[in-house]
């Protein structure tokens, strides 16, 4: 009884904040294009910064969820801390790509060039790469116990690289600009700064949706190839006795 409860609850909370994160996109569409300022130096291409900043604080949410369903089906496997792990991936892949995307549009007005194996950008590839391995891993590889294990373990070592991405310009240096307060990145407009809210916003309601569906999915699936593998393994027990 508690179940079938459940279920209708579920789905309209998960209704609604596709709903919410629906409208918080277009809302965020509409204010840069219309109401935050033109920056002077780099144009109308200022704006892919409310997308692009915010596309990787959302890779880092997947890479977050990648790395503690990763750490808790090593300590404990269970079905849900693998789906976490394989959504959290899918996640930080997605939204690094948007970020693998959007940077080269902004390299080549400000820098003259779409790509520079500038400390960040190199450091940030290398983290896609990973996930993009994990995922291929997961895939191909096989669902057994021991595949399982293995991508967990790199899923964990993923993380590793999360805190190098964020450091890497105060460390190295390089061309990359530091997001919003450093030469390059700041924001001189209120109207600005509200655009580029509204950009983390939007993008961790899209992260949190995407993990959400993608883990329930993930749980479902699972359990579904266990009760078929019951199914067969029921059935040649069957066969045997007669």
């Amino acid at each position: 009884m508690v179940r079938a409860k459940g279920s209708p609850a579920k789905s309209a909370v998960f209704l609604g904040l596709a709903g919410l994160t629906a409208l918080t996109f277009v809302f965020e569409i509409l204010f840069v294009f219309l109401k935050a300022p033109i920056e002077a130096r780099m144009g109308i291409v200022q704006k892919i910064f409310y997308f692009h900043v915010p596309s990787a604080y959302a890779m880092y949410i997947g890479a977050a969820a990648c790395f503690f369903g990763s750490a808790a089906y090593l300590a404990r496997p269970t079905d849900a801390a693998d789906a976490l792990a394989r959504a959290g991936a899918e996640a930080a892949v997605v939204f690094g790509f948007i970020v693998l995307t959007t940077g080269p549009l902004w390299g080549a007005k400000a820098w003259g060039t779409f790509w520079t194996w500038d400390p960040r950008l190199t450091t940030e590839l290398l983290s896609v790469l990973i996930y993009v391995a994990y995922l291929v891993l997961r895939t191909f590889a096989g669902d057994g116990s021991g595949e399982r294990r293995f991508a967990a373990a790199l899923g964990v070592l993923g993380a590793a690289n999360l805190p190098i991405i964020h450091f890497s310009v105060q460390v190295w240096g390089g061309q990359h600009p530091r997001v919003i307060t450093g030469p390059g990145g700041g924001l001189t407009h209120p109207d600005m700064k509200v655009a580029l809210v509204l950009g983390f916003v939007a993008f961790t309601l899209l992260a949190i949706l995407l993990l959400w569906s993608r883990t329930r999915l993930e749980v479902v699936q699972s359990r579904l190839r266990r009760a078929e593998e019951d199914a067969i393994d029921l059935g040649l027990d069957s066969r045997t006795e007669e």
